[in-house]
């Protein structure tokens, strides 16, 4: 069930989100040749007792998951889509980096992602990372009151196809709020005109995520949380928490 947040609630959350994002940038700001991704971690948790915030990724254990996710944010490397966890891989120059990160502050929750590339970026996966957050950007803009959530998944959908991209079939955006995963699925390939119509007050996790080979399959690492492309080529992952307004899009994850 959809639950639409008041504009008082969308201000709470826009705190929440501002944590993200400051994790976000320390996080970015602290990849370096050489650091490994549990250092990134740290960097997090640090700038998450700051805040004042706890963390919705630590010790959260979906269904799928043989075990609770033991970090505070993914850490996806190269060939790795999503839900990378951090541990003693040390940062080597090139190496495309995805970090996906939450916040729990005050009862609401924030969640956002960004990829980049740590030294020199090659040409390939400058265009990859350039496309996540233009289909980002198509998605968002593709929120607003009177759309349907099929517009959301065919913006989302039109960019990473129409540049060459893998699609991961079943992972999406979803609905935030009081907890970081609520209704409705957000997906990033769809119809436009189908789906549930946006209203005022809703709150969504928009999250393309792409594969670089072109393909759509992906398998899961034995620790059962990472998944990474089956061609070995490499992704990249980009997310905003949006509000829905009369006004339009509101972005909430940001500094």
């Amino acid at each position: 069930m959809v639950q639409l947040k008041t504009d008082t609630s969308i201000e709470a959350m826009r705190e929440a989100g501002r944590v993200v994002a400051q994790i976000l940038t320390a996080a970015r700001e602290a990849a370096a040749v050489g650091v490994s991704l549990r250092e990134l971690d740290a960097v997090a948790r640090e700038v998450l007792r700051t805040a004042g915030a706890t963390s919705p990724f630590l010790d959260y254990r979906p269904h799928f998951a043989p075990t609770p996710f033991p970090a505070v944010i993914c850490a996806s490397v190269n060939d790795a889509i999503v839900h990378g966890i951090p541990d003693d891989h040390r940062l080597r120059d090139g190496d495309l980096v995805s970090i996906d990160a939450g916040a729990l502050l005050n009862g609401w929750a924030g969640d956002s992602a960004v990829s980049f590339t740590v030294g020199r970026a090659s040409p390939d996966d400058t265009r990859l990372i350039d496309t996540a957050f233009a289909a980002l950007d198509a998605g968002i803009a593709a929120a607003v009151v009177g759309n349907r959530i099929g517009d959301i998944a065919h913006a989302i959908g039109t960019v990473c196809r129409g540049a060459g991209y893998g699609i991961m079939e079943g992972y999406g955006g979803h609905g935030i709020g009081r907890r970081m995963h609520e209704d409705p699925s957000v997906p990033n390939e769809g119809r436009p005109g189908r789906g549930m119509p946006l209203r005022h007050g809703m709150v969504l996790a928009v999250e393309p995520m792409l594969i670089g080979g072109g393909g759509d399959d992906f398998r899961t690492d034995p620790d059962g949380w990472t998944l990474r492309t089956t061609d070995g080529s490499r992704a990249a992952h980009a997310e905003h928490t949006v509000a829905i307004t009369e006004d339009g899009p509101r972005v909430l994850t940001l500094l």
